[in-house]
């Protein structure tokens, strides 16, 4: 799996007077990156990065577009990487992107938000709940943490053993009744 990145707009130039140039560019260069993939049996990750806060000027900023842009494509090795950070910032509604999108999912990035650290910092989202839900949608990829750390690595991941350890897990996510 590789992460395609879309593009920005330009400087000083207004998205919607370059909005139908950029997707036809858009469009044109990931079915020639599709098939390049194809021959690998790789597949290319599209994901909707907020214009609010992380990058004003990036092209793709929601799920929605991202899902329509596959669409026209057409290709099935290219999927949605939904950064549940971004998502919640541009849009919200996270259970029912989620949902909605699940069939275009090919990987899932996670940060709190707003302060894009650890899931269990203070912030609007419900790990364990989004988690479950994921689960129950039969998710079975990985998800990415992409967040910047309060501590050290290590410490960063504090939050995951004390995830596990509340579904009855040991480290590693293997089930304690399984040893």
């Amino acid at each position: 799996r590789i992460h395609v990145m879309a593009g920005r707009v330009p400087l000083g130039t207004d998205r919607a007077a370059v909005a139908g140039e950029m997707e036809t560019t858009f469009i044109e260069n990931l079915r020639y990156t599709a098939d390049l993939l194809s021959q690998e049996d790789m597949i290319g990750l599209l994901e909707p990065i907020n214009n609010r806060i992380t990058d004003p000027r990036y092209y793709l900023n929601t799920p929605h577009h991202a899902a329509a842009i596959l669409e026209k494509v057409g290709r099935p090795n290219l999927k949605l990487q939904l950064d549940l950070f971004h998502c919640q910032i541009m849009d919200g509604n996270l259970s029912r992107n989620l949902e909605t999108y699940f069939p275009l999912i090919g990987h899932i990035q996670i940060a709190q938000v707003p302060g894009r650290h650890e899931p269990d910092s203070p912030g609007e989202l419900n790990f364990p709940y989004l988690f479950e839900l994921l689960e129950s949608l039969g998710y079975t990829g990985y998800v990415g943490c992409e967040y910047a750390p309060k501590g050290d690595t290590l410490e960063g991941l504090g939050w995951l053993r004390s995830y596990w350890e509340s579904r009855g897990l040991q480290h590693g996510g293997t089930s304690k009744a399984a040893k």
